[in-house]
C-alpha cells in the first residue's frame, strides 16, 4: 500500500499494486479464462467497426462485410496518470490506426489469422505493452439460427514479458 499526493484531491491510498509485504502471482484468471496481468493497468479499445475482406468463402472476400473489434493492451500506465503527457503512455489514435490497418488490408481466410495480426503488430511496434487481448467479431455471418455475432479472442504476450515470467 502506498500514499501518493495528487493535490487538489489531496492524500490517496493506492492498492492494488505491488509493494505490500505479500507474496503475490503476477497473473491472475480473466473472465475468458485466459491468464492476464494481476497488478498492470490497461488500455482499452471497444467496438471498433471496420469493413474487411476476411473469410473462407470467396464471396467473403470480394464483398467483404462488417468485422467489430476489442483491443485490451497492458502496459504500466503511472507515470501518464502522474505526468499527463502523452509520450508516456500508448497512444489510443495509434492502436486505432494499426487495427484498422490489419482489418481493413489484404484478406485473411481465418479469423484467427486477424487476431493474430493485429495483436502481434501491437506488441512489436509498441515495447511497453508488456500483454494484448484482441476480439474479433462478425456480426454477419453465413449460419442457420440467430445470433449476435461469430468471432474470435486470443491472448498474447510480448517476448520480454514472457521472457521474465520464464525466468522467475
Amino acid at each position: 500500500m502506498r500514499i501518493g499526493d495528487f493535490g487538489a484531491l489531496g492524500k490517496v491510498e493506492m492498492v492494488g499494486r505491488r509493494g505490500n509485504d505479500e507474496e503475490e502471482d503476477d497473473t491472475h484468471v480473466g473472465g475468458g479464462g485466459f491468464r492476464v496481468p494481476r497488478n498492470k493497468d490497461r488500455l482499452m479499445l471497444r467496438g471498433l467497426q471496420f469493413h474487411g475482406h476476411h473469410g473462407v468463402y470467396e464471396e467473403e472476400r470480394k464483398l467483404g462485410q462488417k468485422f467489430v473489434v476489442d483491443v485490451d493492451a497492458w502496459a504500466d500506465l503511472e507515470k501518464a496518470g502522474t505526468t499527463d503527457e502523452l509520450e508516456h503512455t500508448v497512444s489510443y489514435v495509434e492502436l486505432y490506426a494499426q487495427v484498422k490497418k490489419v482489418v481493413e488490408g489484404p484478406s485473411f481466410k481465418l479469423l484467427e489469422s486477424v487476431v493474430e495480426a493485429i495483436a502481434q503488430g501491437i506488441l512489436v511496434s509498441h515495447p511497453t505493452i508488456s500483454d494484448v487481448r484482441v476480439k474479433v467479431c462478425k456480426p454477419h455471418v453465413a449460419v442457420e439460427g440467430v445470433l449476435d455475432y461469430l468471432g474470435v479472442e486470443i491472448f498474447r504476450s510480448s517476448v520480454a514479458s514472457a521472457d521474465a515470467s520464464a525466468r522467475c
